[in-house]
């Protein structure tokens, strides 16, 4: 992610690739010779939000259907980040109980107000919801209904210098038939309830359609709505401002794809740091990786924000690739992806399909190792089981080992490795007949109840095995990126045979492809269950 750049080459690097007029002078320091690459994260985390709290900064994104859920991030530079917790552990919704694909917790806005950090976020189909901590590293409050609603999406609070709280949201147009509109509401100064019926301040559905995602901001005596149009995967950025809250609003164009590779791109917040820089973060679509997160420099230029670089010299500005390392203390956070599963809890990257229930695994019945009991599943695939373990892709290109003892598998139930989508891959092991059978599966169009095809199976014959997945990136004609995967297993963990044939990841609704782990039963033998010893993924 970062590279060692000598100053020189940096600027000329500029000069060759555009001609613009934008410059940006941060203060140098020793990581004027370090640059950072986007994505900043390569994994999937949608609709990203950020705040700073003094020398800390803080990313909240969507979660959908997936429990935990409402990942909160933390990081120092702005570029290392790593989850520290997750604002919602169960939903109160009796219907998660069951996967509700691209249902659930849509894009959620962080702030931080009289000592309390909060999160609002929109549920298409129930409302506006909050919660709150003083401890974003602990526990967050029990969710709060702001407003029972249909359609409402994408809300941002905002306490005003005056002391009045606001509220600004958009529409879901699957729910609403509204799809261009940006609304604000007065709220109460705890957040817990609207005081009016709500001021609509924008709509254009002609030069700006699907506008979505408002985030509300104050500065020099203007208010500031950033807000992505035009659609997640080809859209663009706009800023509306105003001298008063309601408007009338100036508008304009401030971030789009351009002559660059970075399509989209779409939804994020503004960042100030301690030593007066200014960031935009934002998301890319890109497709079976799901919605990944870059960061572009921004200033302001006659309180009008400029964002990315203008290469093409249109006054509008484009996604960087690369650009001067903040101007932070540089931090060596990441992501967890591996497991050696030694803690008494999951670690923060694992989510299930639905809300869970504890009796679906244990990390203490066998020291070291994560048992999942094998549960019973008589669907005509897995698309619906709520007890799926997974994690979101870690990068572009990747392999996961995992080590499995078989010793407590009963007869008739399965488990292994999946990367989930609305096509789903597995590499099972199968308890039949007092023999154990590893085999490929493919389901493709699993949202539409297909059942699963056996693409290739064998026996085996040790109560050990190791199974692989190798996820390699490839480009369709048409330029879209396409993870490939590639199953293998081993007696030893060193020697590998591949199984099957390769195949190709597809993302979820609203998300990315997922790879994880699974134990599931053809009948309900309570006593049958899968013991992880580990998962490596590099």
């Amino acid at each position: 992610m970062i590279h060692n750049l000598f100053l020189f080459s940096f600027f000329l690097y500029f000069n060759i690739t555009s001609s613009t007029q934008i410059s940006f002078s941060f203060p140098k320091n020793y990581q004027d010779t370090l640059t950072y690459k986007n994505p900043i994260i390569h994994q999937d985390f949608s609709d990203p939000d950020v705040i700073r709290v003094g020398d800390d900064y803080f990313m909240t994104a969507s979660s959908f259907s997936h429990f935990p859920g409402l990942p909160v991030l933390h990081s120092k530079d702005l570029v290392n980040w790593r989850i520290v917790s997750y604002a919602v552990d169960k939903y109160p919704f009796k219907e998660f109980e069951k996967p509700q694909h691209g249902c659930g917790i849509w894009a959620p806005s962080i702030r931080f107000h009289n000592g309390e950090y909060y999160i609002f976020f929109g549920d298409p189909d129930h409302g506006i919801l909050m919660t709150k901590t003083k401890n974003p590293f602990s526990k967050w409050e029990k969710l709060h209904l702001v407003k029972e609603a249909k359609g409402w999406i994408d809300p941002c609070p905002f306490w005003d210098d005056d002391g009045n709280a606001y509220l600004i949201h958009a529409w879901a147009r699957s729910r609403s038939g509204i799809k261009h509109k940006l609304t604000i509401n007065k709220l109460s100064s705890d957040g817990k309830n609207f005081l009016d019926n709500g001021v609509d301040v924008f709509c254009d559905s002609i030069n700006h359609p699907t506008t979505e995602g408002p985030k509300l901001y104050k500065r020099n005596g203007y208010y500031y709505i950033f807000a992505p149009a035009g659609g997640v995967k080809y859209g663009w950025q706009i800023v509306l401002r105003s001298k008063n809250i309601y408007g009338p609003y100036e508008v304009k164009k401030v971030l789009e794809q351009g002559s660059t590779k970075i399509n989209g791109p779409h939804q994020g917040a503004w960042i100030s740091t301690q030593n007066n820089e200014d960031w935009f973060i934002h998301f890319q679509d890109k497709y079976s990786y799901g919605r990944i997160v870059h960061l572009q420099p921004m200033k302001w230029e006659n309180d009008w924000p400029v964002i990315g670089i203008d290469f093409d010299q249109n006054g509008i500005g484009e996604p960087v690739e690369k650009f001067n390392f903040p101007n932070l203390p540089l931090t060596n956070i990441k992501l967890k992806k591996s497991d050696d599963f030694n803690e008494l809890k999951l670690e923060h990257q694992w989510q299930w399909q639905a809300n869970f229930d504890e009796s679906w695994f244990s990390l203490n019945k066998r020291k070291g190792c994560l048992r999942l009991f094998s549960k019973f599943n008589n669907d005509k695939n897995l698309y619906n089981e709520p007890a799926l373990l997974l994690q979101k892709f870690p990068d572009e290109k990747f392999s996961a080992i995992v080590k499995v003892d078989l010793n407590g598998l009963k007869e008739f139930s399965r488990g292994g490795l999946i990367i989930f989508g609305k096509d789903y891959f597995t590499l099972s092991i199968k308890k039949e007949n007092n023999n154990f059978k590893i085999y490929q599966t493919s389901c493709i169009n699993a949202d539409k109840n297909v059942e699963e095809e056996m693409l290739a199976e064998k026996y085996y014959n040790e109560k050990i095995i190791y199974l692989k997945v190798n996820v390699e990136n490839e480009m369709d004609e048409k330029l879209i990126p396409l993870a490939k995967c590639i199953f293998s297993f081993s007696k030893d963990g060193k020697t590998f045979e591949q199984i099957g044939k390769s195949c190709f990841a597809k993302e979820g609704i609203w998300v990315g492809a997922k790879l994880g782990l699974f134990c599931v039963s053809e009948n309900e033998n309570k006593n049958s269950f899968l013991d992880f010893d580990w998962i490596n993924i590099n």
